[in-house]
């Protein structure tokens, strides 16, 4: 994400470990226990999202991981929904 403010609802380009590029969706952002962490639908896809943690390599450039620690992904994924789902009833209506 490099250096830059994003916003909900920005469109970005992530490439994975094997360099392969694809398009998601800022959905999200939350801060726990003095981490950063982002939610990004897959641009093509809004049933479901993908959690990553904002850290630093070893020059300093911020990156998006993903989250290794189970228990932290537990507890990220239910903070993100709890928010980005408050409004759905258990119906599945809005």
């Amino acid at each position: 994400m490099d250096n830059e403010e994003y916003s909900i609802g920005d469109i970005v380009t992530l490439t994975d470990d094997d360099g392969n590029e694809s398009e998601y969706e800022l959905i999200g952002e939350t801060e726990s226990e003095g981490s950063t962490y982002y939610a990004l639908a897959p641009a093509d896809n809004d049933e479901e999202y993908v959690i990553l943690k904002l850290e630093r390599d070893e020059d300093g450039e911020e990156i998006l991981s993903t989250i290794t620690d189970d228990d932290e992904f537990d507890r990220v994924a239910s903070i993100f929904d709890d928010e980005l789902y408050e409004d759905i009833d258990y119906d599945g209506e809005e």
